[in-house]
This record gives C-alpha cells, structure tokens and sequence, in this order.
C-alpha cells in the first residue's frame, strides 16, 4: 500500500507542475506576447493537444466489461434490425 501512496503522490506532483508550467506558458502568452517566444507557445499548444486524449482516445467498455462491438461493418447499430 505505501508503494502506491508514494507513486500517487509522484504522479500528482508531476501532474501539478506540468499543469503550473502550461498556465505560466499560456499566461506570458496573454499578458506580455511580444516578449514570449517558441517554448510557451510549444507548451501551450502542447498542453491543449494532450487534453482532448482523455476524450478521444479513451476506449470505450460495455458495462459487462468487454469493449462494444457494433455491426459487422463496424458501424454500431447498424447489424441491428428496426
């Protein structure tokens, strides 16, 4: 049990400071533009992209536990009558 409390732990604090540096890129990019470069708009951008995965990426599970599987022609629903 400590092993995982300390690996949350880790992964939260990575999560906090990668979070703090996107808002700092994001902010300098807002407030002081002429003088934000390359690196805060590559992590802006970065960081945006990296939070649609969550949503498109996330495979989806059938409350059975197994992945949905539609039609044959993999269109769900569509091997279905009506």
């Amino acid at each position: 049990m400590a092993i995982r409390g300390a690996a949350l732990v880790s992964v939260v604090l990575i999560g906090l400071v990668a979070g703090g540096l996107w808002w700092w890129a994001v902010l300098r990019l807002v407030f002081v533009p002429e003088h934000a470069g390359v690196l805060e708009g590559a992590v802006a951008a970065g960081g945006w992209g990296l939070s649609l995965l969550p949503v498109h990426v996330a495979a989806s599970r059938a409350p059975g536990g197994g992945a949905r599987r539609g039609g044959e022609d993999g269109i769900s629903g569509a091997g279905e009558p009506g």
